[in-house]
């Protein structure tokens, strides 16, 4: 069945990814943990298609120079403002703050055991923290050098640490405090002799080499015992940047400042001989700027930098050739939707960091056929910016379906406002006095008929606020589930007859609450992989999932079981190219005028998915609306597959159906985004 819509084509949202300041992986736990120059910390799930489940909104004061796993997976950062600090990965907020004393922080490490925490500092000294089971405690420090602690490596063994500062490497016994090897670092040489060589990085190796990358764009391998440099490798003109080492200690890489990231291995001198060397092997150019972070598991490793994206390299001689594990991945855009719609009033809120904008789409009153660009009678307005007070950043915010309400969070407040439309004038007034126990949500969500407010909460909880006529707010109840989670809900839906909500919390626990009783109804079979997105259909109330792993279901809340169709599509398999897909779903919707359609968009691609035709078999093709509109009305039913997939706008923030004749697209274009970013600080021309 052909569906005709008219396209609202919006490049109104002007996104741009913060740069990546640093990484860190663990593998144990199965995460890649990233903080922002904007202060945002981001936890994404390795083992379930690198999702970004989890979001810690940034801080104006609090921007994580150094971030580290310790004691298995629990987080810690550190700070120019010279604060030590854990992350808690369930509540999703900064857990506790210490001053270490020592100015601004540089670097942090964990020891071997995960027991121990050093943080370089400003002044020259390392401090020594003991990770205890609920905080850190300050135990030491180490003999206070001269120049600052730039970066940090622990030795395997745990008993000495080396440092990176400038012009110097240093190497500190633990165990008596004091400074047992400097090594002095080569300055470069077509440069002034006052200007400093400053270590960046260094990887402290259990043969005792210690590996330096440092201002002057050299790798450098060291003997920690004798000082003495083993090779030298220059590998830009400007700066190697970061390093990070594989776990079995026989690849590292090193991020430079034009965006290249080169990969160093381990190999044998001869094939009849037991000698090795580190070889450089490899060169990647997958960044536009800077590579300030890079992090390394067993099978690939991970970068960012200035450009905003999050690269992830599988080593090819770790995974299998030619397969969907072995191909690169780069995240440049959030696996949350950012853009809220008010569907009745026509109107769009976009989420920045620091403040929401207010926008109406432009209208038109033309017609025309199929392809062709109408023109605005209406073009798209500006209504108004909303600005965040206080440090803290936005993490979630919504506009009610009747755009008469704004409700916002951060991680120390939540805000409500009443939007008043009269023709060209626009007016907003903050609610007063909202219940003191909505500190924060981690999602909002309106009811469709904009009467109630769902604020997702910790501990598997939703709050619920109801809206009055005169602008007010009063709360009536609070959602529990009956698991005892400590995990903080992170996605909403609510069925358009007021009836049901369903939730999805951080231990990937789906529960769909009664709202006429106010109480849990029905909990959907727990799965592998965390939500990505869910939808509850308007006409049937069936709840539609996508998890990150690209799999969809349906579950009957009526029921309490899954949908036949959806047992049908797990036992038939969903096409290999659809589970290929690098980006999760990220928002779902249904069709007002056919009840067999469900809408579903990730970054590159939108799809009309129709329940009423057959699966396609992997050896179908499954972009093949081109190829349909060219065969015979006979042929079009026989090749024809329930998957109408369209890659004509991209790269896409929002997709939604306004109604049943019209369609919103919000793109952001690439070139866009990065004439936006500031210019690298150096790039490489051809032939140079």
């Amino acid at each position: 069945m052909a569906v005709e819509l008219v396209v609202h084509r919006a490049r109104l949202f002007g996104f741009v990814p913060s740069g990546v300041r640093a990484l860190a992986a663990s593998p144990s736990a199965g995460l890649l943990a990233s903080s922002r120059l904007d202060g945002a910390l981001e936890l994404f799930a390795l083992r379930s298609n690198a999702f970004r489940h989890k979001v810690i909104p940034g801080h104006e004061t609090r921007v994580p120079e150094a971030i580290c796993f310790a004691a298995g997976d629990r987080l810690f950062g550190a700070s120019l403002n010279g604060d030590v600090f854990e992350y808690d990965l369930e509540k999703l907020c900064v857990k506790y703050s210490l001053d270490a004393f020592g100015g601004p922080i540089w670097s942090m490490a964990a020891d071997p055991t995960g027991t121990q925490l050093a943080v370089g500092c400003d002044d020259g000294s390392i401090k020594l923290f003991a990770v205890l089971s609920d905080r850190i405690q300050f135990e030491r420090h180490l003999d206070r050098q001269k120049g600052r602690i730039l970066s940090l490596s622990w030795h395997p063994s745990g008993t000495k640490i080396a440092a990176g500062s400038l012009d110097l490497i240093l190497v500190f016994d633990i165990k008596s405090g004091r400074a047992i090897q400097q090594i002095h670092v080569d300055r470069r040489l077509q440069e002034s002799h006052a200007q400093k060589c400053v270590v960046w990085g260094v990887a402290f190796l259990s043969d005792g080499t210690i590996v330096s990358a440092d201002s002057a764009g050299k790798v450098q391998f060291w003997d920690s015992e004798m000082g003495t440099l083993f090779s030298k490798h220059p590998v830009s003109k400007s700066a190697a940047l970061c390093v990070a080492l594989s776990e079995t200690e026989d690849s590292l890489v090193v991020g430079t400042s034009d965006g290249s990231v080169y990969q160093f291995q381990l190999l044998p001198v001869r094939l009849d001989n037991g000698e090795n060397q580190w070889v450089r092997t490899r060169r990647y150019q997958i960044h536009t700027h800077d590579v300030r972070a890079v992090a390394h598991t067993a099978t690939a490793f991970f970068s960012g930098g200035l450009d905003g994206q999050i690269v992830i390299r599988p080593l090819v001689e770790k995974v299998e050739f030619k397969t969907y594990e072995a191909a690169l991945r780069k995240i440049t855009f959030p696996h949350q939707c950012l853009v809220s719609c008010a569907r009745k009033a026509r109107l769009l809120l976009f989420q920045y960091p620091q403040h929401l904008e207010l926008w109406r789409l432009g209208a038109t009153n033309a017609t025309g056929k199929a392809g062709e660009i109408l023109p605005l009678s209406h073009p798209p307005e500006h209504l108004l910016q909303l600005k965040a007070k206080g440090p803290d950043h936005i993490g979630s915010s919504c506009v009610s379906p009747c755009g008469t309400w704004i409700a916002y969070s951060t991680a120390s407040k939540f805000c409500l406002h009443r939007v008043l439309l009269s023709g060209d004038q626009i007016s907003i007034k903050r609610v007063p006095d909202t219940p003191k126990l909505l500190r924060s949500a981690h999602h909002l969500l309106f009811s469709a008929d904009s009467t109630r407010l769902f604020v997702a909460s910790n501990r598997g909880c939703v709050h619920i606020l109801k809206l009055l006529k005169a602008g007010t707010c009063k709360f009536l109840h609070t959602l529990r589930p009956n698991s005892e989670t400590a995990e903080a809900v992170y996605l909403l839906s609510a069925s358009s007859d007021g009836k049901w909500l369903a939730a999805a919390d951080g231990s990937r626990e789906i529960n769909i609450y009664s709202l006429e009783n106010a109480k849990l109804h029905c909990a959907v079979p727990v799965y592998d992989c965390p939500a990505s997105a869910l939808a509850i259909h308007p006409v049937t109330n069936n709840l539609v999932i996508a998890h990150s792993d690209q799999q969809l279901f349906e579950f009957s809340i009526a029921d309490q079981e899954y949908t036949p169709w959806s047992r049908k599509v797990q036992q038939v398999g969903l096409h290999r190219d659809w589970l290929e897909r690098d980006t999760p779903i990220t928002h779902i919707a249904f069709s007002p005028r056919h009840a067999s359609h469900i809408l579903l968009h990730d970054t590159y691609m939108f799809c009309i998915l129709d329940k009423a035709l057959p699966l396609p078999k992997d050896t179908a093709i499954l972009h093949n609306q081109v190829l349909l509109s060219q065969l015979p009305q006979a042929a079009q039913r026989t090749a024809s597959h329930a998957f109408k997939i369209c890659k004509k706008y991209q790269p896409l923030l929002f997709v939604d159906l306004l109604d049943e004749n019209s369609l919103l697209v919000v793109e952001r274009s690439i070139s866009d985004l990065k004439a936006q970013l500031p210019p690298p600080v150096y790039q490489k021309k051809f032939g140079t």
